[in-house]
């Protein structure tokens, strides 16, 4: 830890990139990560630049813009983007920044304009990002098409939108039809956001994931979560008991007959991308206090009410939970090497009106307490690696192995990365 230390804190030596390798070549994934990685700046910018401008992230749902001219836009680190609705319907990705002198063309987080206008000097850009109007000062000899918005890489699946800074972006195509097929009965582009909150928290960002990733500390900290939902990470769980297997069996045969889509499905080092639907506790049919339907209109196509909760995880940034009547999405941002944002966005579908099928309180009561818990875990978490005493610690390979996966996954993509980096230039 301190040599890992001593090492970023110094110019004479390796680069902070080449320091990282270097630990993590010969850390174990079974145990909590030296310090610097949870505490440095030079840990995070370097983390910035490796996975999340390469990586491909989760940014949000076709159904927060439907309609032509409609766009959301979001921080990655320090890069401004937006993501916009074209007028033939495509989900277009671009950095959002002018490309007269680099303003923020798209001020406000979500909106809805005919062409995209810088408002510092009026450049004017379509839908497509082609500059159509600079003025009329740049002199006869301008050309405009050299001057279009910079596109980022974008890819729509189910409803769900990712997108990758990188200009070569790794192939990850089986999870996107995994996920399309598994969102298929939800028919996301006819739900909507029914609420959305967004909570900052003191901590690293490795440290919202690695919480994330097990249910270890579930039983002391998370009461609400339990009243409905079984501990257990997947179906394949090695804690689970024969009465659970029973319950999923029977489920799955009630799925199978109603062409819902069950199976556990993972993609990547360190199963990055995972599927997989598991019951509820009996009785149960959503994640509300009492385990009832948080709205009455039921998504998409479907027509039992009880199909669990289809988990879905996206590594780095994003997991789900998919239930017949809505589902919650979480997306991470990471903002410094001590600071997290976590976004949670309530989906229902779109004909569903407030206040007749759907209460905002019920739907939003159990994952406002668990990510308030969650939070101070994680802060708590946070303190605590800060501190002199620190050293990484191991991980119970049966409570938490989603953290060992995670940690797994980490590593790889940074070495991979990095490493790529280097032999290119």
């Amino acid at each position: 830890m301190t040599d890992l230390k001593l090492k970023l804190d110094s110019t004479l030596l390796l680069s902070p990139s080449e320091t990282m390798v270097g630990c993590l070549k010969t850390h174990p994934v079974n145990y909590s990560l030296p310090q610097p990685f949870y505490t440095d700046q030079h840990c995070f910018d370097v983390e910035m630049k490796q996975i999340f401008q390469k990586e491909w992230l989760f940014v949000g749902l076709t159904c927060e813009i439907p309609a032509k001219g409609n766009y959301i836009s979001q921080q990655i680190g320090s890069n401004p983007i937006m993501i916009v609705r074209g007028d033939q319907g495509q989900v277009r990705a671009f950095h959002n920044v002018c490309r007269h002198r680099g303003s923020k063309l798209c001020q406000a987080k979500q909106g809805k304009v005919a062409k995209l206008v810088c408002p510092y000097h009026q450049w004017t850009y379509e839908l497509d990002g082609t500059l159509l109007y600079a003025g009329g000062e740049m002199g006869s000899d301008f050309d405009k098409s050299k001057f279009g918005l910079h596109p980022i890489n974008c890819k729509t699946a189910g409803g769900y939108i990712y997108v990758s800074l990188s200009d070569n972006p790794i192939n990850i195509d089986a999870y996107f039809d995994d996920l399309a097929r598994y969102l298929e009965p939800y028919d996301l582009d006819n739900a909507k956001v029914a609420v959305e909150n967004t909570i900052l928290e003191e901590a690293n960002w490795k440290l919202v994931i690695e919480n994330n990733r097990e249910c270890y500390h579930c039983d002391g900290s998370h009461p609400e979560l339990l009243s409905f939902m079984l501990e257990w990470d997947d179906t394949e769980d090695p804690r689970s008991s024969d009465e659970f297997r029973a319950q999923v069996a029977a489920k799955q045969a009630l799925w199978e007959a109603e062409k819902i889509p069950y199976e556990h499905v993972s993609h990547g080092h360190g199963l990055r991308n995972r599927i997989v639907r598991m019951p509820l506790k009996e009785g149960a049919v959503a994640m509300t206090v009492d385990g009832h339907a948080a709205c009455s209109k039921l998504m998409g196509r479907i027509k039992n009410p009880d199909l669990g909760s289809m988990r879905i995880l996206h590594l780095p940034n994003s997991w789900s939970h998919a239930q017949s009547d809505h589902l919650v999405v979480f997306q991470v941002r990471p903002v410094g090497p001590l600071l997290t944002e976590v976004t949670t966005k309530w989906v229902v579908r779109k004909d569903a009106v407030e206040g007749l099928d759907y209460n905002i309180d019920r739907l939003t009561y159990v994952w406002n307490a668990t990510n308030t818990q969650d939070r101070i875990l994680a802060e708590n978490n946070q303190r605590g690696v800060n501190s002199m005493a620190y050293q990484p610690g191991p991980y119970s390979e049966t409570f938490e192995f989603g953290v060992i996966n995670f940690i797994d996954w980490f590593s790889d993509a940074m070495q991979k990365n990095i490493s790529a980096e280097k032999y290119c230039g």
